[in-house]
Protein backbone atom coordinates (compact mmCIF):
# COMPACT_ATOMS: atom_id res chain seq x y z
CA UNK A 1 0.00 0.00 0.00
CA UNK A 2 2.83 2.40 0.88
CA UNK A 3 4.55 1.57 -2.41
CA UNK A 4 1.40 2.43 -4.40
CA UNK A 5 1.03 5.71 -2.54
CA UNK A 6 4.68 6.56 -3.23
CA UNK A 7 4.24 5.83 -6.95
CA UNK A 8 1.08 7.92 -7.06
CA UNK A 9 2.84 10.88 -5.44
CA UNK A 10 5.81 10.57 -7.81
CA UNK A 11 3.45 10.47 -10.79
CA UNK A 12 1.63 13.55 -9.51
CA UNK A 13 4.95 15.37 -9.00
CA UNK A 14 5.98 14.55 -12.58
CA UNK A 15 2.64 15.81 -13.93
CA UNK A 16 3.04 19.09 -12.06
CA UNK A 17 6.61 19.58 -13.31
CA UNK A 18 5.66 19.02 -16.94
CA UNK A 19 2.66 21.36 -16.62
CA UNK A 20 4.90 24.09 -15.17
CA UNK A 21 7.43 23.55 -17.95
CA UNK A 22 4.73 23.87 -20.64
CA UNK A 23 3.40 26.99 -18.93
CA UNK A 24 6.86 28.59 -18.72
CA UNK A 25 7.58 28.04 -22.43
CA UNK A 26 4.04 29.18 -23.28
CA UNK A 27 4.78 32.60 -21.77
CA UNK A 28 7.34 33.13 -24.53
CA UNK A 29 5.88 31.09 -27.41
CA UNK A 30 2.34 31.65 -28.69
CA UNK A 31 0.78 28.36 -29.82
CA UNK A 32 3.02 25.58 -31.21
CA UNK A 33 1.87 23.23 -28.44
CA UNK A 34 2.51 20.23 -30.67
CA UNK A 35 6.13 21.23 -31.22
CA UNK A 36 6.72 21.86 -27.51
CA UNK A 37 5.22 18.47 -26.56
CA UNK A 38 7.27 16.80 -29.29
CA UNK A 39 10.49 18.32 -27.96
CA UNK A 40 9.65 17.22 -24.42
CA UNK A 41 8.82 13.75 -25.75
CA UNK A 42 12.23 13.52 -27.37
CA UNK A 43 13.95 14.61 -24.17
CA UNK A 44 12.03 12.15 -21.98
CA UNK A 45 12.57 9.30 -24.45
CA UNK A 46 16.31 10.00 -24.64
CA UNK A 47 16.18 10.63 -28.40
CA UNK A 48 16.78 13.41 -30.90
CA UNK A 49 14.24 15.38 -32.93
CA UNK A 50 14.17 16.62 -36.51
CA UNK A 51 12.08 19.78 -37.03
CA UNK A 52 10.77 20.65 -40.47
CA UNK A 53 9.22 24.03 -41.08
CA UNK A 54 9.65 27.27 -42.99
CA UNK A 55 11.68 30.11 -41.41
CA UNK A 56 10.03 32.41 -38.91
CA UNK A 57 8.02 29.86 -36.91
CA UNK A 58 9.98 30.38 -33.64
CA UNK A 59 11.79 27.03 -33.79
CA UNK A 60 15.03 28.46 -32.39
CA UNK A 61 13.26 30.50 -29.71
CA UNK A 62 11.22 27.47 -28.62
CA UNK A 63 14.28 25.25 -28.26
CA UNK A 64 16.20 27.96 -26.40
CA UNK A 65 13.27 28.64 -24.06
CA UNK A 66 12.87 24.93 -23.33
CA UNK A 67 16.58 24.62 -22.48
CA UNK A 68 16.35 27.61 -20.13
CA UNK A 69 13.32 26.33 -18.23
CA UNK A 70 15.04 22.94 -17.82
CA UNK A 71 18.29 24.60 -16.67
CA UNK A 72 20.28 23.04 -19.52
CA UNK A 73 23.16 24.50 -21.50
CA UNK A 74 22.16 25.51 -25.03
CA UNK A 75 24.19 26.05 -28.19
CA UNK A 76 23.19 26.73 -31.78
CA UNK A 77 25.13 25.96 -34.94
CA UNK A 78 24.18 27.40 -38.31
CA UNK A 79 25.06 24.64 -40.78
CA UNK A 80 26.62 25.93 -44.01
CA UNK A 81 28.30 24.23 -47.00
CA UNK A 82 31.78 25.33 -45.85
CA UNK A 83 31.41 23.89 -42.33
CA UNK A 84 34.03 21.31 -41.30
CA UNK A 85 33.59 18.40 -38.85
CA UNK A 86 36.16 20.02 -36.52
CA UNK A 87 33.97 23.14 -36.34
CA UNK A 88 31.38 20.93 -34.70
CA UNK A 89 33.33 18.41 -32.62
CA UNK A 90 36.52 20.33 -31.85
CA UNK A 91 40.17 19.79 -32.71
CA UNK A 92 43.70 19.57 -31.32
CA UNK A 93 45.41 22.93 -30.80
CA UNK A 94 49.20 23.26 -30.57
CA UNK A 95 50.58 25.16 -27.59
CA UNK A 96 54.13 26.40 -28.29
CA UNK A 97 54.75 27.08 -24.59
CA UNK A 98 54.61 23.37 -23.76
CA UNK A 99 55.09 21.84 -27.21
CA UNK A 100 51.88 19.84 -26.74
CA UNK A 101 48.63 19.42 -28.62
CA UNK A 102 45.63 20.01 -26.38
CA UNK A 103 41.98 19.33 -27.25
CA UNK A 104 39.69 22.26 -27.94
CA UNK A 105 36.13 21.02 -27.51
CA UNK A 106 33.58 22.15 -30.08
CA UNK A 107 30.00 23.36 -29.62
CA UNK A 108 28.68 19.79 -29.63
CA UNK A 109 29.71 19.60 -25.96
CA UNK A 110 26.46 20.92 -24.54
CA UNK A 111 23.13 19.61 -23.26
CA UNK A 112 20.83 20.97 -25.95
CA UNK A 113 22.25 21.49 -29.44
CA UNK A 114 20.26 23.17 -32.19
CA UNK A 115 21.62 22.12 -35.58
CA UNK A 116 20.04 24.78 -37.77
CA UNK A 117 19.44 23.75 -41.40
CA UNK A 118 21.32 20.48 -41.06
CA UNK A 119 20.78 19.70 -44.74
CA UNK A 120 23.00 22.64 -45.76
CA UNK A 121 26.14 20.96 -44.40
CA UNK A 122 28.13 18.38 -46.41
CA UNK A 123 28.02 14.67 -45.65
CA UNK A 124 31.14 14.60 -43.44
CA UNK A 125 29.70 17.20 -41.06
CA UNK A 126 26.34 15.44 -40.93
CA UNK A 127 28.13 12.15 -40.22
CA UNK A 128 30.14 13.72 -37.38
CA UNK A 129 26.98 15.00 -35.71
CA UNK A 130 25.06 11.75 -36.19
CA UNK A 131 27.98 9.77 -34.74
CA UNK A 132 27.95 12.00 -31.66
CA UNK A 133 24.17 11.49 -31.38
CA UNK A 134 24.51 7.72 -31.50
CA UNK A 135 27.71 7.15 -29.51
CA UNK A 136 27.20 10.02 -27.02
CA UNK A 137 30.92 10.70 -27.27
CA UNK A 138 33.41 12.53 -29.51
CA UNK A 139 36.95 11.48 -30.37
CA UNK A 140 39.51 14.27 -30.70
CA UNK A 141 42.93 12.99 -31.66
CA UNK A 142 43.33 9.68 -29.86
CA UNK A 143 41.10 10.49 -26.89
CA UNK A 144 37.35 9.96 -26.63
CA UNK A 145 35.40 12.47 -24.57
CA UNK A 146 31.90 11.68 -23.27
CA UNK A 147 29.23 14.25 -24.04
CA UNK A 148 27.28 15.92 -21.21
CA UNK A 149 24.14 14.19 -20.01
CA UNK A 150 21.46 14.69 -21.04
CA UNK A 151 22.54 15.28 -24.64
CA UNK A 152 19.70 16.34 -26.90
CA UNK A 153 19.98 17.33 -30.58
CA UNK A 154 17.29 19.26 -32.43
CA UNK A 155 17.99 19.56 -36.12
CA UNK A 156 15.97 21.79 -38.44
CA UNK A 157 15.53 21.69 -42.18
CA UNK A 158 13.66 23.97 -44.55
CA UNK A 159 11.10 22.06 -46.66
CA UNK A 160 10.86 24.69 -49.42
CA UNK A 161 14.51 25.36 -50.30
CA UNK A 162 16.55 22.52 -51.79
CA UNK A 163 19.18 24.35 -53.83
CA UNK A 164 22.66 23.85 -52.44
CA UNK A 165 21.49 21.34 -49.82
CA UNK A 166 22.66 17.84 -48.93
CA UNK A 167 19.55 15.78 -48.06
CA UNK A 168 20.00 13.38 -45.14
CA UNK A 169 20.09 9.74 -46.30
CA UNK A 170 17.33 7.48 -45.00
CA UNK A 171 19.81 5.54 -42.83
CA UNK A 172 20.78 8.77 -41.07
CA UNK A 173 17.20 9.99 -40.73
CA UNK A 174 16.51 6.77 -38.82
CA UNK A 175 18.73 8.07 -36.00
CA UNK A 176 16.13 10.69 -35.13
CA UNK A 177 13.45 9.67 -32.67
CA UNK A 178 10.80 11.97 -34.17
CA UNK A 179 10.26 14.14 -37.21
CA UNK A 180 8.00 17.04 -36.31
CA UNK A 181 6.30 19.23 -38.88
CA UNK A 182 6.03 22.78 -37.58
CA UNK A 183 2.86 24.40 -39.00
CA UNK A 184 1.95 28.03 -39.52
CA UNK A 185 0.04 29.56 -36.58
CA UNK A 186 -3.71 29.93 -36.96
CA UNK A 187 -5.34 33.36 -37.12
CA UNK A 188 -5.92 33.64 -33.35
CA UNK A 189 -2.34 32.61 -32.55
CA UNK A 190 -0.89 35.00 -35.12
CA UNK A 191 -2.96 37.83 -33.66
CA UNK A 192 -1.54 36.90 -30.24
CA UNK A 193 1.99 37.05 -31.64
CA UNK A 194 1.29 40.46 -33.20
CA UNK A 195 -0.05 41.89 -29.95
CA UNK A 196 2.75 40.43 -27.86
CA UNK A 197 5.63 41.76 -29.98
CA UNK A 198 6.73 45.14 -28.71
CA UNK A 199 4.58 45.03 -25.59
CA UNK A 200 6.59 42.49 -23.62
CA UNK A 201 10.28 43.27 -23.90
CA UNK A 202 12.41 40.24 -23.18
CA UNK A 203 10.13 37.86 -21.28
CA UNK A 204 12.32 35.86 -18.94
CA UNK A 205 11.82 32.11 -18.91
CA UNK A 206 11.12 30.67 -15.47
CA UNK A 207 13.25 27.71 -14.40
CA UNK A 208 10.89 24.84 -13.58
CA UNK A 209 13.23 21.84 -13.34
CA UNK A 210 16.73 21.09 -12.20
CA UNK A 211 18.99 19.01 -14.39
CA UNK A 212 18.82 15.97 -12.12
CA UNK A 213 15.01 16.02 -12.26
CA UNK A 214 15.07 14.97 -15.92
CA UNK A 215 16.38 11.51 -15.04
CA UNK A 216 13.58 11.16 -12.47
CA UNK A 217 10.98 12.14 -15.06
CA UNK A 218 12.42 9.58 -17.47
CA UNK A 219 12.01 6.89 -14.79
CA UNK A 220 8.38 7.89 -14.27
CA UNK A 221 7.46 7.58 -17.97
CA UNK A 222 9.33 4.27 -18.24
CA UNK A 223 7.10 2.97 -15.46
CA UNK A 224 3.90 3.65 -17.45
CA UNK A 225 2.06 0.33 -17.87
CA UNK A 226 1.67 -1.18 -21.33
CA UNK A 227 -0.37 -4.31 -21.93
CA UNK A 228 1.24 -7.14 -23.92
CA UNK A 229 -1.46 -6.83 -26.59
CA UNK A 230 -0.46 -3.22 -27.24
CA UNK A 231 3.18 -4.29 -27.49
CA UNK A 232 2.09 -6.82 -30.12
CA UNK A 233 0.08 -4.09 -31.86
CA UNK A 234 3.21 -1.91 -32.11
CA UNK A 235 5.18 -4.78 -33.66
CA UNK A 236 2.32 -5.45 -36.10
CA UNK A 237 2.31 -1.81 -37.23
CA UNK A 238 6.03 -1.75 -37.91
CA UNK A 239 5.95 -5.16 -39.60
CA UNK A 240 3.09 -4.00 -41.83
CA UNK A 241 5.15 -1.03 -43.01
CA UNK A 242 7.58 -3.39 -44.75
CA UNK A 243 6.61 -4.26 -48.34
CA UNK A 244 7.35 -7.98 -48.02
CA UNK A 245 4.94 -8.21 -45.07
CA UNK A 246 1.79 -7.00 -46.84
CA UNK A 247 1.86 -8.06 -50.48
CA UNK A 248 -1.92 -8.31 -50.55
CA UNK A 249 -2.74 -4.98 -48.90
CA UNK A 250 -4.07 -2.16 -51.10
CA UNK A 251 -1.22 0.23 -50.23
CA UNK A 252 1.82 -2.06 -50.49
CA UNK A 253 2.78 -0.61 -53.87
CA UNK A 254 3.31 2.81 -52.28
CA UNK A 255 6.19 1.70 -50.01
CA UNK A 256 9.72 0.86 -51.16
CA UNK A 257 11.27 0.38 -47.71
CA UNK A 258 9.56 0.09 -44.34
CA UNK A 259 10.49 1.10 -40.81
CA UNK A 260 13.43 -0.44 -38.94
CA UNK A 261 13.38 -2.06 -35.46
CA UNK A 262 14.32 1.38 -34.10
CA UNK A 263 10.76 2.40 -34.96
CA UNK A 264 9.40 -0.40 -32.78
CA UNK A 265 11.45 0.75 -29.80
CA UNK A 266 10.63 4.42 -30.32
CA UNK A 267 6.89 3.77 -30.79
CA UNK A 268 6.96 1.90 -27.49
CA UNK A 269 8.69 4.77 -25.65
CA UNK A 270 6.68 7.57 -27.24
CA UNK A 271 3.31 5.87 -26.65
CA UNK A 272 4.13 5.75 -22.93
CA UNK A 273 5.08 9.42 -22.90
CA UNK A 274 1.92 10.40 -24.78
CA UNK A 275 -0.13 8.51 -22.20
CA UNK A 276 1.75 10.44 -19.51
CA UNK A 277 0.90 13.74 -21.23
CA UNK A 278 -2.74 12.60 -21.17
CA UNK A 279 -2.39 12.09 -17.38
CA UNK A 280 -2.73 8.31 -17.55
CA UNK A 281 -0.46 5.68 -16.00
CA UNK A 282 -1.30 3.15 -18.70
CA UNK A 283 -1.19 3.05 -22.52
CA UNK A 284 -4.18 2.60 -24.82
CA UNK A 285 -4.08 1.92 -28.60
CA UNK A 286 -4.97 5.57 -29.35
CA UNK A 287 -1.66 6.62 -27.78
CA UNK A 288 0.23 4.49 -30.30
CA UNK A 289 -1.85 5.94 -33.16
CA UNK A 290 -1.21 9.48 -31.95
CA UNK A 291 2.58 9.19 -32.08
CA UNK A 292 2.82 6.93 -35.15
CA UNK A 293 3.08 9.75 -37.76
CA UNK A 294 5.95 11.52 -35.93
CA UNK A 295 7.84 8.24 -35.37
CA UNK A 296 7.28 6.70 -38.82
CA UNK A 297 7.09 9.54 -41.37
CA UNK A 298 10.88 9.75 -41.86
CA UNK A 299 11.39 5.99 -41.75
CA UNK A 300 9.07 4.94 -44.57
CA UNK A 301 10.52 5.36 -48.07
CA UNK A 302 7.79 5.88 -50.63
CA UNK A 303 7.82 4.23 -54.04
CA UNK A 304 7.81 6.03 -57.38
CA UNK A 305 4.13 5.20 -57.72
CA UNK A 306 3.33 7.02 -54.48
CA UNK A 307 5.27 10.08 -55.61
CA UNK A 308 3.52 10.05 -58.99
CA UNK A 309 0.17 10.14 -57.18
CA UNK A 310 1.37 12.92 -54.83
CA UNK A 311 0.95 10.73 -51.76
CA UNK A 312 2.71 11.80 -48.57
CA UNK A 313 4.21 9.51 -45.90
CA UNK A 314 1.50 10.72 -43.51
CA UNK A 315 -1.24 9.53 -45.87
CA UNK A 316 0.41 6.10 -46.22
CA UNK A 317 0.74 5.89 -42.42
CA UNK A 318 -2.96 6.74 -42.12
CA UNK A 319 -3.75 3.80 -44.43
CA UNK A 320 -1.42 1.63 -42.38
CA UNK A 321 -3.23 2.47 -39.13
CA UNK A 322 -6.57 1.69 -40.76
CA UNK A 323 -5.34 -1.69 -42.04
CA UNK A 324 -3.78 -3.10 -38.84
CA UNK A 325 -6.38 -4.48 -36.38
CA UNK A 326 -6.54 -2.65 -33.04
CA UNK A 327 -6.44 -4.86 -29.91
Amino acid sequence: MERKEELRETFQWAQERIALCMEAVGKVIVGQTGMIKGLLMGLLAGGHVLLEGVPGLAKTLTVKSLAETLELNFKRIQFTPDLLPADLTGSLVYRPQTGEFVPRKGPVFTHVLLADEINRAPAKVQAALLEAMEERQVTIGETSFPLPQPFFVLATQNPIEHEGTYPLPEAQLDRFLLKLKVPYPNAAEELGILRRVGKEAGVKVTKTLQRQDIAKLQEVVQGIHMDERIEEYIVSLVQASRPEAHNHSPFHRYISFGASPRATIFLYRCAKIFAFFEKRAYVIPEDVKAVAPEVLRHRIVLSYEAESEDLTPDKVIENLLDAVPVP
